[in-house]
């Protein structure tokens, strides 16, 4: 009698929770999500009352592609689609017109976005679709062009989640395809989740980053699948966000990743302190590099483990950053810039940087099959120390008809590339590099005649 009591409690209290969840219907407040009319306001109007409320639910019901211009999430929401419900990009570049990174309107607008907000989630069975291929240009062999800007300090592709400064925040389960620029970006987030869902970005569409945590902390990314052309997970500390500090505390696991520039990368961008960062128990297929850190910038990078990791990463034409290389460990500061870059990539009023230390990097468990070996390297003999190799099997094998026996060094003042020799791991240089079981095996080719295929570089972030 005593245990049915307590059974029937539980229920009634899981009922009553239920029953608290307050749900607001988009389509209650206007929206056709019929794919052809813009219900920006009517999701909005949405938005607002039911953080007006208290919070609660803003639903998406299925059957229904809701498009959408420019939409900004609020505190103690839980933005969630239905199965089979779509919240697509407003295909009108016109609309865009919030930068995603303050001044510099450069480099991209924000589609769904939110700023000091606490209790934000996105769930659901639905699909978030950033309509990338609406923005691009020409297709070509491997990408898609850029279309030309009629202002180059203005790019008006939308981000498609643009999270800055949002204390505790849970994406969880949705699918989010065809960013036309960086996809889940977190920008001094606090205790963040992203769990269970699938990223997957168009692997010809440029600067296409799936998740960037960026001056965020305590940040946990678990059980996803990602495919971007650019970087699938990427840890950075931007210039035009300084004032949320380091990078710390991030956990990666159980992922599985494709991309055409690096699947996990830490850099390019970092004028702060990135440490603290686990990243273990993924697999990485028919990438262009495979985990690599690239800094450039001032900042530091320390304490990160990569471990139990299968890998196999192959060559791509020059529009993507990177050669093959399965692991990439690098500090080199990058070109000067002109005075438009200065407040950007630069200390303010400089056009030139320098590069700061990268050190207690550890490798445990790796399982690569690629056409290019390890890079390990630095402007300076001691600028890259205390990286460990444990564990490591390599197998070098041709896949394409690119050219090997290059290395890429860019975005890095001088020649962007080394060409030499396919080694195991290539050391610029570096100090306190230390291998404790490293096996290096060649397979045989699976193309009969390695050409010279290249094309023209197009830089990225």
């Amino acid at each position: 009698m005593k245990r049915i009591s307590i059974v029937c409690i539980l229920l009634l209290s899981g009922i009553l929770s239920f029953a608290q969840t307050r749900v607001f219907n988009v389509m209650d407040f206007g929206a056709k999500g019929d794919g052809v009319m813009d219900d920006a306001i009517a999701i909005q109007k949405t938005i607002d009352a039911c953080s007006a409320a208290g919070g609660g639910q803003v639903f998406f019901p299925s059957g229904h592609t809701f498009l959408s211009g420019p939409i900004e999430l609020k505190s103690n929401i839980d933005l969630h689609l239905d199965v089979n419900a779509i919240l697509k990009a407003h295909p009108n570049e016109a609309i865009y017109h919030l930068s995603a990174f303050k001044e510099n309107r450069g480099e991209g607008m924000m589609w769904i976005y939110a700023k000091d907000v606490d209790n934000l989630s996105i769930t659901g069975r639905g699909t978030i679709h950033g309509n990338g291929i609406a923005f691009m240009g020409a297709e070509l062999d491997d990408s898609y062009e850029l279309k030309p800007l009629a202002d180059p300090t203005f790019d008006p592709r939308p981000h498609v989640l643009t999270l800055i400064d949002v204390r505790r925040l849970i994406i969880r389960d949705v699918t989010i395809r065809e960013g036309a620029y960086w996809t889940v970006h977190l920008v001094g987030c606090n205790d963040a989740v992203i769990d269970g869902i699938s990223l997957l970005n168009n692997l010809k569409i440029r600067n296409g980053d799936g998740i960037d945590i960026d001056h965020s902390k305590n940040v946990r990314i678990a059980n996803c699948y990602i495919t971007s052309g650019d970087d699938c997970i990427c840890l950075k500390n931007r210039r035009e966000y300084e004032e949320y500090g380091p990078c710390l505390d991030i956990v990666v696991t159980n992922c599985v990743m494709t991309s055409r520039s690096c699947a996990v990368k830490i850099g390019s961008e970092n004028m702060d302190s990135i440490a603290r960062v686990l990243i273990d128990n993924c697999i990485i297929t028919a990438s262009n590099r495979g985990i690599g850190i690239q800094n450039r910038d001032e900042g530091t990078v320390t304490d990160v483990v990569f471990s139990n990791i299968q890998l196999d990463s192959h060559l791509f034409s020059d529009v993507w950053w990177g050669k093959a290389e399965p692991i990439y460990v690098t500090s080199y500061p990058r070109a000067n810039g002109n005075h438009k870059d200065a407040n950007w990539r630069f200390p303010k009023g400089q056009i030139e940087g320098k590069c700061g230390e990268v050190s207690n990097i550890t490798f445990n468990n790796i399982t690569a099959t690629s056409e290019n070996g390890c890079f390990v390297g630095g402007d300076t003999r001691n600028k890259v120390n205390h990286i460990y190799f444990n564990n490591v099997r390599l197998t070098l094998k041709k896949m394409t008809g690119y050219r090997g026996g290059i290395y890429d060094k860019r975005p890095c003042k001088g020649e962007g590339f080394i060409k030499d020799n396919v080694y195991g791991v290539y050391v610029d240089e570096a100090s306190a590099v230390y291998f404790h079981n490293l096996d290096v095996v060649w397979g045989k080719p699976s193309i009969s005649n390695a050409g010279e295929k290249t094309n023209l570089d197009k830089n990225e972030e």
